[in-house]
């Protein structure tokens, strides 16, 4: 975690799987960092991620939406030999990935992936977004959710139907 206690995800964009370390919390405060960071990294032709979870306190739904994008976007960009690998995923955290089916989209390995974090980790910087631009970003990720596994549309009606209403309602 960085200095103040906030949480962070350290990157290494220039290695061969390019590695994502989650500090802290993952949640829909600073999802979209990691959003634009996988996307960015997949349009320069990355095909490789492991995401390490050794230090991931907790996750919320909009942050695993967000990885289910990834995944799908990945599952386009390179369909036969591209990987998106959740490395040492802890019990709590893994039940999460399996009950919203997250598993049969994602590499899920919950023993010990060995990771090198010798290069250039640096920061990933949590941008500041406005009411509506946070509202789009976890419609999208609960939207991902129910691509990734269809059962997902029942636990998220609710959200879903609140987000789309913010949303609609707000302009720009």
């Amino acid at each position: 975690m960085a200095e103040n206690g906030t949480p962070v995800y350290l990157v290494d964009a220039y290695s061969d799987p390019v590695v994502v370390r989650i500090e802290g919390r993952a949640c829909f405060q600073n999802s979209a960092a990691l959003r634009d960071f996988v996307g960015g990294m997949i349009r320069q032709g990355k095909k490789r991620f492991v995401l390490d979870f050794q230090q991931c306190a907790s996750m919320d739904s909009t942050f695993l939406g967000v990885l289910a994008g990834a995944a799908l976007q990945l599952r386009k960009a390179a369909p036969t030999d591209g990987s998106l690998v959740l490395a040492r995923v802890g019990q709590r955290n893994l039940e999460l990935i399996r009950n919203l089916g997250l598993h049969r989209l994602l590499t899920v390995d919950a023993g010990g992936f060995n990771l090198n974090f010798q290069s250039g980790e640096q920061v990933l910087p949590a941008a500041q977004r406005s009411e509506l631009e946070s509202a789009r970003l976890v419609l999208e990720a609960h939207e991902n959710l129910i691509s990734a596994d269809e059962s997902n549309r029942a636990k998220f009606q609710d959200v879903m139907d609140f987000l789309k209403n913010r949303v609609e309602q707000k302009p720009g």
